[in-house]
């Protein structure tokens, strides 16, 4: 199966956040696993969330940012990348000033 990133649209999500899925179950019919993009503005951040069941990983692309993840807070910059456990409270915070860019 073969997404291209053009024709994925982008949408806004209630914190400000712009996402854009390039794999998901719901939409693209693959099962278990799930490719998205999210950018964060300069100054924004994600609302604080956990998942019930599924495992999530973040990897920096662009920009810099704040992390928490569950107690602790960090910074994170390009080429990290965050596993966050099932039932973990997490969000990111962008403290640069280009857009965070996080898939």
């Amino acid at each position: 199966m073969l997404t291209r990133y053009r024709n994925q649209p982008p949408f806004e999500t209630k914190d400000g956040s712009v996402i854009r899925e390039l794999m998901h179950p719901a939409v693209h019919g693959n099962r278990h696993q799930s490719l998205a993009e999210a950018r964060v503005a300069p100054g924004a951040s994600t609302a604080l969330h956990w998942h019930l069941r599924s495992e999530e990983l973040y990897h920096v692309t662009a920009g810099s940012g704040l992390m928490t993840l569950g107690e602790e807070r960090f910074e994170i910059l390009p080429g990290d990348t965050i596993a966050i456990a099932p039932r973990t409270a997490h969000c990111v915070e962008n403290i640069g000033s280009e857009d965070l860019v996080i898939l």
